[in-house]
């Protein structure tokens, strides 16, 4: 088995936390970004200089560039790029307030993309790579009571789609992962909610809310699973454009695209209509 090397953001729980375990665990590299140092001490305790670990908030910019500028330099290079960190924002769009608006799209869709920005120079110059991008059931799928985290799911999904077709020329891949409800600690730990409108206790935004305060029903994803799909997808050539992880996740899509599809055939006489039929 070939040693890779991996940047991976948000290595401290979650998906990145079992994909880390998973590559140290078979000798690949890891260079890890976390918020709190301490979050990961097990991992270099029993790992040592196979992890790399430094700090990175995705909505600094400038850290950003940083820590992806150190860690190729100290590591010489990175095969594959994976941007896990992010988290949820619940809530009715009237429930929310600007803070968190504007925190939410720059650690989901900010971040990733200058994340990305970063990595791609870098990647050029040694030959090409991989980059996963962590996304959701929800970027392509939409929920009442989600609109910001769906909003930000949805535009780094066009984002990333569209920078595969950019790089393409220069032996880079990228790969969009849309997971469905995984048992990790996602409702914990990356779930955050809106102040409360009593106005919307009629409304299906209620639901989300009562959904994530239930821990008694686990989600059907086994997230070590759905890493290990994640990590023998950098053995496909060429990269799978997406990576659509759990029944309930294939469910929702197939629906959602069912009825997307059907909606715009309903309007195809309409769309020609609107063509200018002057010759000339």
């Amino acid at each position: 088995m070939t040693q890779r090397t991996w940047l991976i953001t948000g290595i401290n729980s979650g998906f990145g936390r079992h994909m880390t375990e998973q590559l140290l665990e078979r000798g690949d590299r890891v260079a890890g970004t976390v918020r709190n140092l301490n979050s990961v001490d097990d991992l270099k305790t029993a790992y040592g200089e196979l992890l790399w670990v430094t700090h990175l908030d995705m909505t600094d910019t400038p850290e950003v560039f940083k820590v992806v500028d150190e860690a190729f330099k100290q590591l010489d290079k990175i095969d594959v790029v994976v941007s896990n960190a992010g988290y949820g924002l619940f809530g009715a769009a009237e429930e929310l307030i600007n803070d968190q608006i504007t925190h939410q799209i720059d650690t989901n869709l900010v971040g990733p993309i200058q994340l990305v920005r970063a990595s791609l120079p870098h990647l050029r110059t040694q030959g090409g790579g991989r980059i996963i991008q962590l996304s959701s059931v929800g970027g392509q799928s939409a929920y009442p009571g989600g609109s910001l985290y769906h909003a930000t799911k949805w535009g780094i999904e066009g984002f990333i789609e569209a920078v595969m077709g950019e790089v393409e020329p220069f032996n880079i891949g990228l790969t969009i992962v849309e997971p469905g409800g995984a048992r990790t600690n996602f409702k914990q730990q990356a779930a955050k909610m809106a102040p409360k409108l009593d106005a919307y206790d009629i409304s299906p935004t209620a639901v989300v809310r009562k959904s994530l305060e239930d821990s008694t029903v686990p989600p059907i994803g086994d997230p070590a699973k759905m890493v290990k799909i994640m990590i023998d997808s950098v053995d496909q050539h060429p990269a799978p454009k997406r990576l659509t992880l759990g029944s309930d996740s294939y469910q929702v899509l197939h629906q959602a695209h069912s009825n997307r599809l059907k909606e715009l055939e309903s309007q195809k006489e309409l769309a020609f209509s609107t063509d200018d039929s002057k010759e000339g």
